[in-house]
Parts: structure tokens; sequence; C-alpha cells
């Protein structure tokens, strides 16, 4: 009863953590990370990412072009395109790892121990991954407030504001933290209990006499002419 248990936490806790690392690659790459509508022109909208900006036009025509350099772009958009790659791959080693220890994987049944630990660092990989997905966007969120409601800054000018893969990467975080610790929580030693050892019974002593021949009892030795 205790295994079917486990092996369905185990395999909710696999599902959200695969759903988490596919959202987290779809926001590393599609270049919806701030968009920006135009007041003179409002018919184009532009979406800038991670690897491009991109323009879409009244007619649905989109208009994509990659950043000329890294160097180039800003510190935020330059680490979180470091720290996204990071998530991803992450996330790659802990869904193999984690697969391997899962309860009804046929990998190393006959190491418990093996497939607990390598259950628990799937888990591992899979936070961490969490952590690189939250990071770079939750910071990427915060300069987009700044300059959004910086005082500094004309009335005349356009801002940026939230894109779709701000809230993916939000909800990736979320499904990679969830997943991880559900597959942590279920990671236990399942080596099987080493049943106590048997009494020995030994066998009863076998009489001296037997061994060794009948010896007289002092009684008897006057009947012995």
């Amino acid at each position: 009863m205790a295994g079917s248990w486990r092996a369905k936490v185990q395999a909710g806790g696999m599902l959200l953590a695969l759903l988490g690392w596919v959202s987290s690659c779809v926001t590393t790459v599609v270049p919806l990370w701030k968009s920006l509508s135009l007041e003179l022109n409002e018919l184009e909208v532009w979406t800038l990412g991670l690897w491009q900006v991109c323009v879409t036009h009244e007619e649905g025509a989109i208009e994509c072009r990659a950043h000329g350099s890294f160097l180039a772009l800003p510190p935020d958009l330059r680490v979180s395109r470091l720290l996204m790659c990071l998530s991803n791959g992450l996330g790659l080693l802990g869904a193999l790892l984690a697969t391997a220890g899962l309860e009804g994987w046929r990998s190393c049944q006959d190491r418990p121990v093996l497939k607990r630990r390598l259950l628990l660092t799937g888990a591992a990989a899979f936070g961490v991954a969490a952590v690189a997905t939250l990071a770079p966007v939750s910071w990427v969120a915060y300069n987009t407030v700044l300059d959004f409601w910086d005082n500094t800054v004309p009335d005349i000018v356009p801002r940026w504001e939230f894109g779709e893969a701000t809230f993916l990467g939000w909800f990736a975080g979320a499904f990679l933290t969830a997943g991880g610790l559900l597959l942590a929580c279920s990671a236990r030693s399942t080596r099987a209990a080493t049943p106590p050892a048997t009494a020995r019974h030994q066998p009863p002593p076998t009489p001296q006499g037997a061994a060794r021949g009948h010896h007289l009892h002092p009684k008897n030795a006057d009947l012995v002419i």
C-alpha cells in the first residue's frame, strides 16, 4: 500500500517537474519577455526576448532581428540568458537522474540505496533549476516596473511592460519547485528490513557415555568382581 502511494507521488512530482522544465525552455526561447505598444502607431507591437526583438504589424506579419552582441545587452538580459540556459540544462539532468530513481523504473532495482540517491539528486537539480528560472524572470520584471514608474523619463517616451514569457517563467519555477519537493519527500530508503536472526537450536548434549563409553556409577563399583 505504501509503495503504491509513493509511486503515485513520484509520478505526480515528475509530471510537475517536466511541465516546469518544458515551460522554462519555452520561456528561454520566445521573444516575449517585454512588450511595447507605441502611442503614435498602435498597429505595431514590439516584443523583446533574450535572443531577439520582434515587431508585429497590423496585417499579422512578424519581423524579428537577433541582438547584435551579447555584451551590448543590458546586464539583466545578459545574466538572464546565462541563468536560463543553466536552468534548462539542470532540468534535463534532473529528469534523467530522477527517472532512474523512480520506484517503478527497472534500473538499479537490486540497489535501493543508489535509487534513493539518484531520486534525491534529481530533485535537488530540479530545485536549483527552479531558482535559476525564478531569479532572472523576477529581476527583469523588477527592472521593468522601475523603468515604467521612473519619473525622470518624459511621459511621451514609450515604456516597456510585462510580456507573456514573464508569467510563463514564474509558472515554470513554481512547477519545478513543486515537482522537486514531491520527489524529495517520496524518496526514502527502500532497503528491505532484515528479518531477525532465528535462534539457533543447539543439539542436546551428547551423553558422555555415548561418546566416551559408559562410566560405572560409584554405587555399582562394589558389584564389580
